[in-house]
């Protein structure tokens, strides 16, 4: 029953990836409904209530399984904004986030997605090597 769940959830996700390019004709890609939903807001209200979906279901899922939420980070607030403000930097700098990448771009055989979401998971594998091997005790 664990590996269930977030099996049932990738099937979720690639689902609503190819529902909404056949549907819709977009890319699920998050930073790029984000930054549209901002800066195009007179035609924007399927991409606010994607964003909405994106909040509440995870919130919906948890109250109504009884499955505990995730314990938030004991970080202090302004980390979380300095990393936030790293993230957004880096996805405009790759044209897209992993989302777009890593679920619609490697569907559609994309070689920038192929590159740019080996470039993300190899950041994320050499980040997790530092903290957790070279800084041991630091973080």
């Amino acid at each position: 029953m664990p590996y269930s769940l977030p099996l049932f959830g990738g099937i979720l996700i690639g689902l609503s990836a190819v529902v909404m390019l056949l549907f819709i004709g977009r890319i699920t890609g998050i930073s790029s409904i984000i930054w549209s939903a901002i800066a195009e807001a007179g035609t924007s209200a399927w991409r606010w209530a994607f964003l909405v979906g994106l909040v509440t279901g995870p919130l919906a899922f948890h109250s109504l399984s009884g499955q505990p939420a995730p314990t938030p980070n004991a970080s202090p607030w302004w980390l979380a904004v300095v990393a936030g403000l790293f993230v957004g930097y880096g996805t405009r700098l790759g044209s897209g986030c992993t989302s777009g990448h890593g679920v619609c771009g490697l569907g559609r055989l994309s070689l920038r997605s192929l590159i740019a979401t080996l470039t993300f998971m190899a950041t994320g594998i050499a980040t997790v090597y530092v903290l957790r091997h070279v800084m041991e005790g630091a973080v």
